[in-house]
């Protein structure tokens, strides 16, 4: 259907050549102007998408008539493309492969299944810091990276060639946020005679990031990224806009970083979970792109969808400088201005609700020990970090003058008689460790002592696109590593430090200033272009380290530049991770220690005994903004992105066929067809309600994806680990869980098997439960494996905030296939509850007030769960019957959080890929 006058088109010409558009500006029914840009786009999303089926008259309604206060109005939404990363994307291709597999075994031809809009798949996730502070950290690290994913990357190249709309940039080019930012995003499309806003959906929660080259688009599950690749709308409640007022400046001595740090706990105070944010004020004049984009990388961590920053001069400045033709810029220009998506900074806009911050207040910052909205002033984490070790540990606290000096002192200041940091991890000699006290453990290695404690700092790690995207804080860190070179400070020998930018061109701009030197002196060495520490991808610490850690139960830190900080997720023995900018990672590096307050205190002391303090080294903002003058070159953009899709010739040497279906191996265990399409019935069976469930895991608040999801290393005698070992795998080569997400069998062992999980029901921490009915304590997989040999089904309790963090789709898929048929949680995460529905998995919230505490249930009830067998609607409340052990019987009310239509019909097909091959079955 084109329905020309609903969908209000008009033709514009640009560059000498006419297009269609679905024009705001003459709509009918009012005008919009009052409208946030954020609320604009999506109202043009679904003018342009409108089929009057799927698309209706009501979602124009909807939107043209936003108002501020919340409603439970849904609305579709059909982004023009889509952003993938490998750790998320290669469950994707798997998934595309096993639904081609599926359509073939139904007599079908499957080269029709494809993704129905582009989809570019950015392989940045699988580097692993091994090697670091030396020149061949870099390639050791990619030879490894390609030895472990081999098989991955055989299945990535294969969709780069057999699927249509699919494209992958090979390994060592970026991470996918800063290539989205820097090439990808167009601001403004062009396809098919048509232009229309740039928008998608990633399958990386921190999507966002384009917001700042005023770019909407999120982070969804894989499981919702799937199924729009096959032309599937995307429905969400219609949101409301907190509009985040920025007046101000930023002070000479802070940086974005601090910024976003600051505002990341003033928005999650404010509570913007499941909401847009959308910038505006005199302040939004003084930040550049890479500034808002850093502001807009982090709102998973507010909690909110997006945080969009409108297009305006700065947005054309910033696609100059990264290479965006004349004509596109031309384009993205008139476009916007014709179609009231241009910012003046004299709008009038409505928003639900204002928030104020005033730049100018900002202070150095950081962030932790394991929440980014955990804001800490720099001049005060010297004596928060006595406060954390107290409460959080249970460890009296050790003044750091009598532990960090004789450590300064061991080590000479320098660290350059300490070599085991420029060796291959595995050749490192012997070494031994003399434990003083559960708080220091002296190391005696090679005949020099050394002192690690609480607080030192083990880990420094300049990472992340929230950060590497950002030319003032990257260049910012090079000239700090010269002042302290010059002033003949060094980083602390037990500190492994890291470089990993966020795409070639960083390392084009530092070169080009001559700072890699400086980064380089002090152990900052290029390590990979990818996500690395940000994701776990620490690597292991060196041997001498990790053993006084784990022998002295020592509680030491890490300190990074990245965007997520939760328990276990830089390094499992690692407790207390600080994010900040990388200025302040290379400062914390010299001194090897977060028990200090780096603004009074020396970070050491030069050769010559004199004291050097952080004032001392801290560039200005003028030599700052010159260098970047000088140095940032638009040629870069061109030299690195025309040639993005090339690769290594480690990538170009990969054979993989181009058969019509993905050839699979038997004998991977890094790849195997989904199970979740084999012998699918062409029409589901009925709903049913759940009877007779069992609690698996009875969790407490702020339970995180990383808590639920597979993520990192893992042990030998973990479920995993023993599926490996029964499959010859030897324990060098388990990889991590992100390596093996094509790979099932591993992937259920690993879900809710962190090793910082509280599962009420067992009295360990870990990734345990208890089967009931013996009463016996087993691992989470294997607790569940007894379930499904009963034919038992599975629930979870949860408190508030379930499922916060990265968007990742096996938290749901790995529930789903441990036989958890709902979970009931106070509230719950936007991508996660999605996930859930797109696998089938009910989620429930309990009812205002009401928690499993305040019911007096403890996780040892059978439960069923009445209401979802008949009449089943959106937010329908069931009833649920919960009996005790002793008989009693408690009664009480959830509200089911299928929030439409189209949510209800994923769940009665048990999962939105199953009702997605349905519908392809049924109409071919």
């Amino acid at each position: 259907m084109d329905n020309s006058n609903a969908r209000a088109v008009k033709a514009i010409e640009i560059n000498g050549n006419s297009y269609r558009y679905s024009s705001l500006r003459h709509l009918s029914g009012g005008s919009v102007e009052h409208l946030p840009f954020s609320i604009r786009i999506l109202l043009e999303n679904v003018l342009r998408n409108y089929d009057g089926f799927s698309i209706t008259d009501e979602h124009i309604q909807t939107l043209v008539n936003w108002s501020p206060k919340t409603t439970d109005k849904d609305i579709p939404f059909k982004p023009a493309r889509i952003l993938m990363q490998d750790f998320t994307g290669v469950p994707a291709v798997v998934d595309m492969a096993s639904l081609r597999a599926e359509y073939v075994r139904h007599g079908k031809d499957g080269q029709k299944i494809n993704p129905a809009i582009p989809v570019d798949l950015v392989i940045d996730h699988s580097v692993q810091v091994d090697y670091y502070g030396t020149d061949y950290s870099y390639n050791k690290n990619v030879e490894l990276e390609y030895e472990r994913n081999k098989e991955r990357y055989e299945l990535l190249k294969w969709a780069q060639k057999g699927l249509k709309n699919f494209t992958v940039v090979p390994p060592g080019m970026g991470i996918c946020h800063q290539v989205n930012l820097e090439y990808l995003a167009r601001g403004i499309i062009k396809r098919d005679g048509w232009l229309f806003p740039d928008t998608l959906v990633g399958t990386d929660s921190h999507t966002p990031m384009v917001n700042g080259i005023g770019v909407i688009g999120w982070g969804v599950g894989g499981i919702e990224a799937e199924a729009a690749m096959l032309g599937q709308p995307i429905f969400f409640t219609c949101p409301e806009v907190i509009g985040l007022k920025l007046t101000g400046r930023i002070p000479a001595v802070c940086t974005a970083t601090d910024m976003v740090l600051s505002i990341t706990k003033v928005l999650r105070e404010e509570g913007v979970v499941g909401k847009f944010v959308e910038v505006f004020g005199d302040g939004l004049d003084n930040l550049t792109v890479t500034d808002r984009a850093t502001i807009a990388n982090m709102s998973p961590e507010f909690g909110c969808t997006v945080t969009y920053f409108p297009i305006d001069n700065r947005t054309l400045e910033y696609m100059h400088v990264t290479n965006r033709s004349p004509e596109q810029i031309s384009i993205v220009e008139k476009y916007c201005k014709e179609n009231l998506l241009w910012r003046t900074g004299n709008e009038e806009i409505t928003y639900s609700s204002v928030v104020e911050f005033d730049l100018s207040t900002l202070e150095p910052t950081v962030s932790g020990p394991k929440r980014p909205q955990d804001k800490i002033p720099v001049k005060e984490l010297g004596n928060k970090f006595s406060e954390l070790l107290e409460k959080e540990h249970s460890r009296k606290y050790q003044p750091p003058t009598q532990r960090s000096e004789s450590a300064w002192l061991a080590d000479g200041g320098s660290g350059t008689e300490f070599t085991f940091g420029k060796m291959p991890i595995e050749s490192v000699a012997p070494h031994e460790v003399i434990m003083d006290s559960l708080q220091s453990v002296r190391i005696k290695y090679k005949n020099k002592e050394l002192t690690l404690s609480d607080g030192s700092i083990v880990i420094a790690a300049i990472t992340s696109c929230t950060n590497t995207s950002n030319p003032a804080v990257m260049i910012g860190a090079g000239l700090l590593a010269r002042n302290a070179v010059e002033k003949g400070l060094r980083t602390k020998s037990w500190v492994k430090t890291s470089l990993a930018p966020g795409s070639k061109v960083v390392t084009r701009y530092l070169e080009r200033a001559g700072l890699n030197e400086y980064l380089d002196a002090l152990r900052f060495h290029t390590v990979g272009y990818g996500c690395t520490s940000c994701i776990g991808n620490s690597g292991p610490l060196p041997p001498q380290i990790a053993e006084a850690v784990e022998k002295g139960e020592l509680v030491v830190a890490s300190v990074l530049s990245g965007n997520r900080n939760f328990e276990a997720r830089v390094h499992p023995q690692v407790k207390m991770n600080f994010l900040m900018s990388p200025m302040l990672v290379v400062a914390y590096a010299l001194v090897g220690r977060v028990d200090i307050n780096l603004l009074k205190e020396p970070l050491d002391y030069d050769p010559n005994g004199t004291p050097v303090f952080l004032t001392d080294i801290w560039p200005s903002r003028e030599e700052i903004v010159k260098t970047i003058n000088e140095c940032v070159k638009q040629s870069d953009f061109s030299e690195v992105y025309n040639v993005i899709f090339e690769g290594s010739k480690d990538w170009q040497d990969l054979k993989v066929n181009l058969y019509e279906n993905f050839e699979w191996n038997r004998d991977s265990t890094y790849i195997k067809e989904a199970p979740f399409f084999k012998n699918l019935t062409v029409n589901p069976d009925p709903v049913t309600d759940i009877r007779n469930a069992r609690v698996l895991l009875y969790l407490g608040d702020s339970v995180t994806t990383d808590h639920i999801s597979p993520a990192g290393s893992f042990r030998e005698d973990s479920a995993a680990g023993e599926y490996l070992k029964a499959h010859e795998v030897e324990k060098p080569d388990f990889n991590s869980y992100g390596s093996r997400r094509g790979n099932h069998e591993v992937m259920m062992r690993g879900t809710f098997a962190n090793v910082r999980i509280k599962n009420k029901i067992v009295d360990r921490e870990g990734g345990f439960s208890r089967y009931l009915p013996a009463n016996e304590v087993k691992t989470v997989y294997e607790t569940a494996m007894a379930y499904q040999q009963d034919n038992t089904p599975l629930i979870v309790l949860a408190g508030k905030e379930y499922g916060s963090g990265s968007s990742r789709d096996w938290a749901a898929k790995g529930a789903f296939l441990l036989g958890v048929k709902a979970v009931i949680a106070e509230s719950f995460e936007r991508i996660h509850r999605s996930n859930l529905v797109g696998m089938g998995v009910a989620p429930l919230v309990f009812l205002e007030g009401q928690n499993a505490g305040t019911l007096g249930l403890d996780g040892t009830e059978t439960y069923t769960i009445f209401g979802l067998a008949d009449n089943l609607v959106p937010h329908k409340l069931l009833e649920v019957e919960a009996v005790h052990p002793d008989g009693k019987v408690t009664v009480f009310e959830v509200r089911a959080r299928l929030d439409s239509a189209i949510e209800i019909e994923y769940y009665k097909n048990n999962g939105i890929l199953r009702y997605v091959l349905r519908n392809y079955l049924k109409n071919s």
